[in-house]
């Protein structure tokens, strides 16, 4: 038990205070930009809503408070940045070992980009790299199980599952089953999403795969967070190859997200 602060729990402190002021201060910025009793002019961003929902509830015990705001915006902000570097880190790991996919992946973003940014209509068309970031997120998901509650009594196959009971679904579990994705299950194959995620597994059940859940708790923030890794993905395979260090020690470990434990190792080369 830890009496006193060390150094990590004071730099540890000031950063998440520098973080809390640093959204209190947007909060209120964007509070004070409202015109009158216009709820619009909050903005159409996830801020915005926010803001709106909390002046639109008729009710202040369904009111969302500021202290929620700000609790939602620090959740937004650190799952879309650490999620989405873990996700790069595993797909540029997955291709530094599968170096024939690499070579599939560079030719793609070569034929659309050139030595170009990528642009928006260049993005919607990778299809390769959509799938290898697809088998990459199957693999790897950013969280290994989802919690629900059932809000009422329900039928799931044979069980009844009566209401207020809390449920653990085991995504890696899911992921890796043979059952659902065939005796290949264990290994990078980003072919078995050719045909998109309806077609990958041997049930065609697109709820089968769950990296960022489903249902109306779904990751909001999914379809920013492929395309983040899609661009940086693009701009690494035009400038470098890459493969893998022989000092890489596989070793995935559950933190706030699955996540290789001693980093990445990669020798880069540039083109």
């Amino acid at each position: 038990m830890k009496f006193f602060k060390d150094g990590d729990d004071i730099e540890s402190d000031k950063l998440e205070k520098g973080i809390q002021d640093s959204i209190v201060e947007i909060v209120k910025k964007r509070e004070k930009g409202k015109k009158g009793d216009d709820k619009q002019s909050f903005g159409e961003d996830f801020l915005g809503l926010l803001l709106k929902a909390h002046y639109d509830c008729s009710s202040e015990n369904d009111n969302i408070s500021i202290e929620e705001i700000i609790d939602e915006c620090k959740t937004f902000y650190g799952a879309g940045h650490g999620t989405t570097s873990i996700l790069l880190s595993w797909t540029i790991l997955l291709l530094a070992i599968n170096t024939d996919w690499q070579e599939k992946a560079r030719e793609e973003v070569t034929k659309l980009f050139g030595q170009d940014p990528p642009n928006s209509e260049g993005i919607s068309r990778l299809k390769t790299i959509s799938m290898i970031i697809n088998e990459t997120l199957r693999l790897y998901p950013p969280a290994i199980y989802a919690r629900r509650t059932t809000k009422e009594g329900a039928k799931l196959g044979n069980y009844k599952l009566p209401a207020d009971l809390n449920i653990s679904i085991a995504i890696l579990a899911v992921h890796h089953d043979p059952q659902i994705w065939g005796d290949d299950a264990h290994l990078f194959n980003p072919e078995r999403f050719s045909q998109g995620v309806s077609g990958a597994t041997k049930i065609n059940n697109p709820a089968a795969f769950l990296p960022f859940s489903l249902g109306p708790r779904t990751c909001v923030g999914s379809n920013f967070a492929i395309t983040e890794v899609k661009i940086a993905l693009s701009m690494i395979l035009q400038r470098y190859a890459f493969t893998l260090s022989p000092s890489y020690v596989h070793s995935p470990v559950q933190m706030l997200a699955l996540m290789p434990q001693h980093g990445v190792q990669v020798v880069l080369h540039a083109l």
